[in-house]
């Protein structure tokens, strides 16, 4: 019997960025669902920040050079890959020159959110889906995590769900305690339709707060996360009212054990 294949898409992981929940769950969930006998693929975005000799990042030639267009404009593709030698887990990273050659992640030194934030994830997710469909890995169940891939779930139902390599695979999404104030491009909605997605399938977008953009990912998704204890109330309610499968976080010395059946659940 084949292993089944779990596609990690992940805002943050250690040791890349900073030590956070979020980032140490990035990292260490994948290698414990390969150990338990999956096959696993990771993707994050290749922020600035990232030392790319230190960490022995190399592009991936036969990746890239695929052209995304966002807001009318072509965006080259690069596929940047490092390898975490004591998981025996490679980590493929999303790059490209006008969203990720800066020294911050989503925010500039001064806290300042880049106005562009909204692209940035448009791009990412893209780039993701892209490069799978050239690894022709066909994963059984995609694990999205935090609010900057929230449209993983959306772009699985109606963009790829037709292509052979995501036919079939489910997706979870796991929103943390990572607010952010204000709101990001009011034309958000409209840079994210795509052949597949219409505008009705964005309408949550047209008011771009962390809550609705979480709200567009519950919405999708196929499985639900609650990976922090002070989720906000509104988007607890949101999930419970859409009848789908939940968990909440059960700390740090079981998650690993409670998403794997989770994750079960939701591909049976």
């Amino acid at each position: 019997m084949a292993k089944k294949r779990v596609l990690f898409i992940s805002q943050e992981i250690v040791p890349y960025l900073p030590e956070s929940e979020m980032a140490n769950i990035g990292r260490f969930l994948p290698q414990g669902i390969q150990d338990k006998g999956k096959e696993i693929r990771t993707f994050m975005p290749r922020y600035g920040c990232i030392n790319e000799r230190r960490n022995q990042l190399h592009e991936v030639i036969r990746l890239s050079g695929m052209n995304l267009i966002i807001n009318d404009t072509d965006h080259p593709l690069i596929i940047k890959v490092a390898s975490i030698q004591a998981a025996r887990m490679q980590v493929y990273f999303i790059d490209n020159e006008d969203y990720f050659q800066r020294k911050h992640t989503i925010s500039d030194e001064e806290g300042n959110f880049f106005p562009d934030n909204d692209e940035r994830s448009i791009f990412f997710a893209r780039g993701v889906f892209e490069t799978v469909r050239k690894l022709r890995w066909a994963p059984d169940l995609i694990y999205c995590q935090g609010w900057f891939t929230a449209l993983v779930p959306l772009y699985l139902k109606k963009e790829y769900h037709d292509d052979p390599v995501f036919s079939k695979t489910k997706v979870v999404f796991s929103t943390y305690n990572d607010k952010f104030e204000g709101k990001l491009d009011e034309k958000f909605g409209e840079k994210a339709i795509t052949e597949g997605v219409a505008r009705k399938d964005v309408a949550l977008l047209k008011d771009p707060t962390y809550t609705n953009i979480n709200k567009l990912a519950f919405q999708y998704a196929d499985g639900i996360i609650f990976n922090h204890k002070d989720v906000d109330d509104e988007l607890r309610t949101f999930a419970t009212d859409l009848k789908k499968p939940t968990l909440e976080y059960p700390g740090e010395q079981s998650y690993i054990e409670a998403y794997s059946d989770f994750f079960d659940k939701i591909i049976e």
